[in-house]
């Protein structure tokens, strides 16, 4: 098969695996070197004020011994297969990059022959561009099963690794994907995290200490194929940060690739606006000290689309609310809808030299469309409206509709998971 059309092949193969993010890689130029990983220098995947910036996303091979039901390069589908060689995936690489076309390379692969022989090429991938002076950022998915010194090894040369945990239960790995084991996913992670504790360890002591995934470990998640609510969902991702120090959790809406009687029949979209949800609470997770408990319970087990995770949390809650703005603590204020962890801060900080107005709410950045239901200002309420459930309810969803705004770019984000949608396309120029 000539490259070109293997390039188009792998490159549409790619797309379902959404967990292609740098940041927190640090991996700086050398002299002679190319490309640039700094904070500085190269973003990947969707940038906070959205911009998107280019990386090549390929598989390494959609050949697959695996015959996962939700998964569109199973092997009993009758798909166009291609491999590609170690080499030909380092001089495309150099290649797009050189020509500005991408800024770092996302490589993952279906399992060939088997874990190891599949880990031991990329390996020879990852290699080969540290050894060509290829500077830029590499995000490696690692392959569940392989020897743990072939995961470790190419943990030398990349930025940041995934092993996709790929269901939100045991069970549903079953059930979907019976020849794939928990236990192939959880102790490499485990190995990661020890391996990445070892290297901050040693960067202390001294700068010269060999780099490993500098930009952490991730794993990845499908939503909406299995039964699992999004309480569920949230403890395994909770549980994932506190026992793997899991860099980032993503969740990726269950799109229909095969007609199964184990799969969710879905006749419309991908069910975005959970994932985005999901991508709230897990927000709520990190930065704001809650638990997958507060947020949810077996009585409301799953999100109210119709509201983000924090204002339907704080209407579950409703006694601990309206608050004194001038009087909570940083804590506290992180848990009222509209303020975020800068704006928080702002109002600590500004507190210290007098008494917050209405005005100065406003001036500091808070969002007062939803926070001016739960909060008082100098002991005066500007809500408007009786502080019960369904009168704050009915006021929040009849806002401008953020939630649709965020969900456009989430339906962009599906349509461009790989930003040169038809890289054979440049191939001529190559």
């Amino acid at each position: 098969m000539e490259l070109q059309e293997k390039l188009r092949v792998l490159s549409d193969a790619a797309k379902y695996d959404v967990s292609c993010s740098s940041s927190g890689s640090n991996r700086k130029n050398t002299p002679g070197g190319l490309g640039n990983a700094s904070e500085a220098g190269i973003c990947h995947s969707w940038t906070e004020d959205g911009r998107c910036v280019s990386l090549l996303k390929i598989l390494f091979s959609n050949e697959c011994v695996y015959d996962c039901v939700y998964c569109m390069n199973k092997n009993s589908n009758s798909v166009k297969r291609a491999t590609f060689t170690p080499k030909e995936v380092i001089e495309l690489t150099l290649n797009f990059y050189k020509r500005n076309y991408i800024e770092g390379l996302f490589l993952s692969s279906g399992v060939v022959r088997n874990p190891d022989h599949t880990m031991e090429q990329l390996l020879e991938v990852v290699k080969g561009l540290r050894e060509e002076k290829f500077n830029g950022y590499i995000h490696l998915k690692g392959i569940p099963g392989a020897d743990q010194k072939l995961i470790h090894a190419a943990g030398n040369y990349v930025d940041r690794m995934s092993i996709n945990i790929e269901l939100p239960s045991e069970k549903s790995l079953l059930t979907l994907a019976p020849q794939k084991k928990k236990e192939n996913i959880l102790l490499p992670m485990a190995a990661i995290k020890e391996e990445i504790q070892a290297y901050k360890a040693e960067k202390k002591l001294s700068r010269f200490a060999p780099s490993f995934l500098p930009g952490g470990q991730t794993t990845q998640m499908i939503v909406g194929a299995s039964p699992e609510s999004d309480l569920n969902i949230l403890k395994l991702s909770e549980g994932l940060y506190d026992r793997f120090s899991m860099k980032r959790v993503y969740y990726s809406a269950y799109i229909p690739a095969n007609e199964n009687s184990r799969l969710p029949s879905i006749q419309t979209k991908p069910p975005l606006l959970r994932e985005h949800r999901l991508y709230q609470g897990d927000w709520l997770l990190r930065f704001y000290g809650f638990t997958a408990k507060e947020l949810l319970n077996p009585q409301n087990p799953n999100f109210d689309l119709d509201l983000d995770p924090k204002c339907f949390w704080a209407l579950e809650n409703l006694q601990l609310f309206p608050m004194e703005i001038n009087k909570a603590s940083y804590e506290n204020l992180l848990r009222i809808p509209g303020v975020g962890v800068r704006s928080a801060f702002k109002i600590i900080k500004a507190r210290r030299m007098g008494a917050l107005n209405y005005g100065d709410l406003k001036k500091i950045g808070i969002v007062l469309k939803r926070a001016k239901y739960f909060i008082t200002c100098k002991g005066k309420y500007y809500g408007g409206i009786s502080i019960y459930p369904e009168n704050i309810r009915r006021q929040l969803i009849q806002k401008p509709q953020d939630d649709q705004q965020q969900l456009s770019i989430f339906d962009l984000y599906e349509k461009s998971l790989l930003q040169i949608e038809e890289p054979s396309k440049v191939m001529g120029e190559l």
